[in-house]
Formats: C-alpha cells, sequence, structure tokens
C-alpha cells in the first residue's frame, strides 16, 4: 500500500477529529496523544498514513508544539517513524512485535487470573464481572464489535483489580499496540470469534468466582493460546497476511535496515 498523499490528509483529519473536543484542563500532549494512539491501534488510520504535523494542529486547533511532543512519544512506542526530509509515517504493523507482545501478555494475565482467584473470597466491591459478560452478549448480538472490545477490555482490566494489581493492566497495555492493531485488522476482515471469546471469558469468571487458582490458570491460557496458535491463526487467513506483508514492503530502505 502507497503511503497516503499529503493532498487527502486533511480532509481525512477533519472527518476523524470531527467529534473531538480538547480541554484546558488537561495536558495537550496527553489528550493529542490518546486521540492519534487510538486512531492507530484501531486501525482508522492506517499503516504509511502521513502524520503531518502542521494539518494535525490545523485540525485539532491545537499549536504545532503539543502535537510534535505527542508524535515523539508515537515514534517511542514504535507506532510511528520518521524519514528526513519527507516527514512522519504511520508504522507497518509488525509481526514479530506482536508475538512478543502476546507473549507478554499471556504471562501477566494468567498471573492476574491465579491471584484474582486467591484474593476473590476476601474481594470487597460492587462491581460483577458476569454484568459486564452479559453486556458483551448484548453487544454481540447487537454487532457492536466496537463496544465488545471495550467491554473486553473493561474485563480483563476488572481482573487486574481484583488481583489487586491495577497498575500493572497500565504497563501491560502500553506493550499491547500491535496486539490491538491486528485484532482490528482481523474484524476487518471478517476474522471474528465472539461467541468462542464469550464462552472462554464465562470460564475464567467462574473459576475465579469459585476461587480456584489451578482452573482460572487454565481459563486464561485456553483464552490467550499459545503463541503458535496465533501465528497458526495468521498463516491461516492469507489476505491478511498478505496485506501485513505488503505495509512492510512500503517502508523506506533505511528504516527496513534499522529494522
Amino acid at each position: 500500500m502507497a503511503r497516503v498523499k499529503s493532498s487527502a490528509n486533511f480532509e481525512l483529519f477533519s472527518e476523524l477529529f470531527k467529534d473531538v473536543s480538547l480541554s484546558s484542563d488537561e495536558s495537550m500532549v496527553n489528550q493529542i496523544h490518546r486521540v492519534l494512539w487510538d486512531l492507530i491501534t484501531t486501525t482508522r488510520l492506517l499503516p504509511g498514513q502521513l502524520l503531518s504535523e502542521k494539518e494535525l494542529s490545523e485540525s485539532l486547533n491545537a499549536s504545532r508544539t503539543p502535537v510534535r511532543e505527542a508524535l515523539i512519544r508515537l515514534e517511542e512506542a514504535g507506532l510511528v517513524y520518521v524519514v528526513p526530509k519527507s516527514g512522519t509515517y504511520v508504522t507497518p504493523v509488525r509481526i514479530s512485535t506482536y508475538i512478543e507482545a502476546c507473549f507478554i501478555r499471556l504471562q501477566l494475565e494468567i498471573g492476574s487470573a491465579r491471584r484474582a482467584a486467591e484474593r476473590f473470597a476476601d474481594y470487597q466491591s460492587d462491581e460483577d464481572l458476569n454484568d459486564i459478560i452479559d453486556l458483551q452478549t448484548q453487544a454481540l448480538k447487537d454487532d457492536d464489535y466496537s463496544r465488545f472490545f471495550i467491554l473486553d477490555e473493561k474485563l480483563h482490566q476488572s481482573i487486574f483489580r481484583i488481583a489487586g494489581v491495577a497498575g500493572v493492566w497500565d504497563v501491560l497495555r502500553r506493550t499491547q499496540s500491535e496486539v490491538y492493531r491486528i485484532r482490528h485488522l482481523k474484524r476487518e476482515y471478517q476474522l471474528r470469534h465472539g461467541a468462542r471469546v464469550l464462552k472462554a471469558h464465562q470460564r475464567i469468571v467462574d473459576s475465579i468466582s469459585a476461587c480456584d487458582p489451578d482452573a482460572a490458570e487454565a481459563a486464561m491460557i485456553e483464552h490467550l493460546g499459545p503463541l503458535e496458535r496465533e501465528v497458526e491463526q495468521l498463516t491461516a487467513f492469507p489476505e491478511l497476511l498478505k496485506f501485513i506483508e505488503q505495509q512492510n514492503t512500503d517502508i523506506p530502505r533505511s528504516r527496513r535496515r534499522a529494522n
């Protein structure tokens, strides 16, 4: 896929940012970073998209300084890259980074599920994990996959909170940008497993509620699966894999050598 030309950028950004309202009550850098991070990880900003400081600042009604700082953060996170004398672009999806992110997630999620089951009997909260699953079930019936994804995140975040390590969820989330991108690409390519996810979530919640750490760990492993399964799933869908590989061929030569 060729990089998107600048002439079309302002119109694209205006559409993407039409409902964005930046607040003076929070750091402009944080807000712009969050907006761009969300757009990239949900693939509304595709790999290869040129991100012009000038066009972004005009579309967001913000000065160029916070836009520049937000782009620097995104570069540090590996979501954008800079081509000298050309501009800043959204990075291609990288399978190696995706596998590494899956490994990190698997290890931390296993630990959180086990610890949540160990602590559940003494956990005091009005939060009910089954309520989240009920909402996910309704989102699936409504074919609302954006809502389904938000609730998916909420369930896993709640497990970390029950485990007493809520801050670890924030650390984990910062490593998962490639997982989020591939998850959304799967949705775009109609590779959806909502019903299977719901069953897996129910097994995890039932095990935690039963205060059974071994069952909770096994259920989480079954839900997230081994790394080999992630690779097999990607290779089983040649159109998606072809799209991902095409993005990598569009990186400038200097960038490919750096990787």
